[in-house]
This record gives C-alpha cells, structure tokens and sequence, in this order.
C-alpha cells in the first residue's frame, strides 16, 4: 500500500477566492508548488480532494472544475511538481437537482479520501490530509488519517476550533517541511 497526503484546494493550494472556477481568477499560495515537488520528491502520492458546491449551486459546471484543473496541473509542471489524482464533491444540501442529493464525498464525511484510497491503493493509517479548514481536519479524523491544519485560506480563523493534537503551520509549504523534516511524513 501506498502513502499519501491528501490536499485540499482553495485556501490551502490556491488563494481563497469565494466559487474559484474561472483560469484567469487563479493564484498559487506562495510555496505551494515547490510544497508540492518535496512531496513528490518524498515519494508520496499527492492527492486533491475539494467540495465544489459552486456546481450544486449553478455557478459553474463540472466541466469548469476540470478545465481549472488541468490548468493548475500545467502550472505545477512549470515547477517540476504533480498531484496524482484530483477528487471532487460537487454536491451541497442547498443544491439543485441531482447535486443537491446526500453524498458521502462532501467533507467533513471521508468519502473522497476513502475512494482514493481504494482506487490508488492508499494507506490511510500512514497518510495525511492537509487544510485550511475544521472540515478537512474532520474528514482526515474520519478517515483514519493524521489531520493537519493551514493557517492560509480560512485555517487562522479554524484554528480555534481544533480538537487537541491537530499541527497547524502557517502554509502549504511550512506543513510540508515539517512532515519530511520529521523523517516520517506522515
């Protein structure tokens, strides 16, 4: 089996910006790239997993979450880094149609992380999640993973509500130094 860490997107990859869908409204947290390559580096399998209730909402489709990620992928190899697989929830109880139907993807549930887990043949009790919110946290508790918090994004205001145990670092790149410096990244 396989380690990973799995990432969240928006305030931990990219700078938050409220339904982020469209190319030219991307920016990268500073270091996120280079935090991306030192995993990859590592040999550990990079993984994004990302509620993307913008499509249950109506404000952009799903084919507009994927065009945004074959961009950020492009941008990452500019640098020499990779993320493995992208997952997706695009549902939200407030959604319409079929996207606003219970799922098991959206965090905090762990079900993005628990079907990358079973197509990328992941050990979840050695692998971590990495964001910027008290849901990812969530998600990687339920998932058996080790939770690690970003203060980028919203983390600065989450950390408050951290349960006992969970790091926190000030970026992308901070968590990832920390991990790999740590000789067992996870």
């Amino acid at each position: 089996m396989k380690r990973a860490v799995f990432l969240d997107r928006d305030g931990t990859i990219n700078l938050e910006k409220d339904y982020l869908h469209r190319i030219e409204d991307f920016e990268f947290v500073p270091g996120a790239p280079q935090a991306i390559r030192l995993l990859n580096e590592a040999g550990l399998l990079v993984v994004v997993v990302t509620n993307q209730s913008g499509v249950a909402r109506g404000y952009y489709t799903e084919d507009d979450v994927e065009i945004l990620h074959r961009h950020i992928a492009r941008e990452l190899e500019t640098s020499g880094a990779r993320v493995d697989a992208w997952f997706y929830c695009p549902h939200h109880p407030a959604g319409k149609g079929s996207y606003s139907l219970p799922c098991r993807c959206r965090k905090p549930l762990p079900g993005m992380l628990l079907d990358a887990a079973c197509r990328l043949d992941i050990d979840l009790k050695t692998s971590a999640m990495i964001g910027d919110k008290l849901a990812d946290v969530e998600a990687a508790i339920a998932a058996g993973c080790r939770p690690i918090l970003v203060r980028s994004g919203y983390g600065a205001a989450e950390e408050a509500h951290l349960p006992g145990g969970v790091d926190a670092y000030h970026d992308l790149l901070a968590a990832v130094k920390s991990v790999i410096k740590a000789n067992d990244p996870v």
